[in-house]
């Protein structure tokens, strides 16, 4: 229904595409679309022309077949008569275990020294640079394999615990240093185990629950619970009692020397901990500064008007500084992230094992499969990253500030 006041409306031509503002910049956003799409196209079928002119198609058949290799460390059952799928999977295993064991490090370690960059002690303020500066402008690859001569070169070989009175002797007798790798005792699940790990995950729960409960009665009370040991106690106290009532379903496997090498337990080879701590210690410099650039950030008067309170200066930095400071840090953060996952892809150097020494090295040798292989190598990185990213939005999202 129109009234008198109404403009007349005007009919759709196809010229309002081009004159008029409200449509122009959709027709030119289509236009460049399917300039895209055609360029993609022109280039996949020149690709597959050139493929059939060479006798070659793209095939995944080779996924299936024996790899016909080894690989020293995996996280599941694995020999060189499992096909090249279950390489990719464990090399993909491989990956993930050092991207995720390096953030979590390179957090602890970046956030740490941010905040001591910031100290008012001289000594530790000018340490904490000199780490900056030296792991940030040196390539990580040289860290890698520096960390990975310095445990061949300087760890003893296994022959050097044998004996009634050995060189070396084995840490508390459970963990063995060697130039072959670290031994450690290997967990045996007996019945009654999956319940004991329940509860500790449930603690896990239990004890990020209690730290923000206490957070947010601190906001809105001003009512101060202790964090410390009621958390400490959440997190240990339920699953110690369920190992005890459940009559310890969980066993150790000691490693032992046996032979020429250790036997049991678990091996953690020298190149996956050299893989580990290099992209652990060379990004926590890049987020040391992230941290400390976040801090600076936050107003000075914040600092003060904390203290005024009476608040301890931990307590300045856990409960106001910090929260506000994660607002610049987590952007950056991801960056980090991403770049981790992405140079573990220099494992090869050290000769670990993942998914581009797997797929994209001996699996690509072997089956020729060259553009198979990168295609698939490139799917998981974007995968992967795209999977980071996603996730670190998402607790970006809900630290930032709500505006009304």
């Amino acid at each position: 229904m129109t009234t008198l006041s109404d403009p007349p409306r005007e009919s759709f031509r196809l010229s309002m595409l081009i004159n008029d503002t409200r449509y122009r910049s959709y027709t030119f956003q289509f236009i460049a679309l399917l300039a895209v799409i055609a360029l993609f196209a022109y280039l996949g079928s020149n690709l597959m022309y050139n493929l059939r002119e060479a006798g070659l198609n793209i095939s995944y058949g080779f996924l299936s077949e024996p790899s016909g290799y080894d690989i020293n460390q995996t996280l599941i059952e694995y020999d060189s008569r499992s096909s090249h799928w279950r390489a990719s999977v464990a090399g993909i295993l491989n990956t993930l275990l050092v991207a995720v064991l390096a953030c979590v490090t390179a957090t602890i370690l970046g956030v740490i020294a941010g905040v001591m960059r910031l100290s008012n002690n001289w000594l530790v303020r000018k340490l904490m640079a000199g780490y900056v500066e030296a792991f940030r402008n040196v390539p990580v690859l040289i860290w890698i394999i520096i960390i990975f001569t310095v445990m061949t070169a300087v760890l003893p070989a296994p022959s050097a615990f044998r004996g009634d009175d050995p060189d070396r002797t084995m840490l508390l007798d459970a963990f063995a240093f060697t130039n072959r790798g670290v031994y450690i005792p290997k967990p045996v699940w007996l019945e009654g185990s999956a319940i004991v790990v329940g509860v500790f995950i449930a603690s896990i729960i239990g004890m990020f629950w209690y730290r923000r409960y206490a957070t947010k009665l601190l906001y809105d009370t001003g009512k101060l619970l202790p964090m410390g040991w009621p958390s400490l106690a959440i997190l240990f106290v339920p699953a110690i009692l369920a190992y005890f009532v459940l009559g310890r379903p969980i066993e150790l496997d000691y490693p032992a020397l046996k032979g020429f090498n250790f036997q049991g337990g678990i091996q953690i080879r020298g190149s996956l901990i050299a893989l580990w701590f290099a992209l652990a210690i060379y990004t926590g410099a890049f987020i040391a500064e992230n941290v400390r650039a976040g801090i600076q950030a936050v107003s000075k008067g914040q600092t003060e008007a904390a203290a005024s309170l009476g608040l301890r200066p931990r307590r300045i930095m856990n409960l106001v500084i910090l929260p506000q400071a994660l607002r610049v840090i987590i952007p950056p953060l991801i960056s980090n992230y991403l770049n981790i996952t992405k140079n573990s892809s220099l494992a090869i150097a050290v000769g670990y094992m993942d998914i581009t020494g797997t797929l994209g090295g001996i699996t690509l040798n072997q089956t020729g499969r060259a553009i198979e292989t990168v295609l698939l190598l490139m799917l998981f990185y974007l995968a992967i990253s795209l999977a980071i990213s996603a996730l670190m939005n998402v607790y970006n999202n809900s630290i930032k500030l709500k505006e009304r």
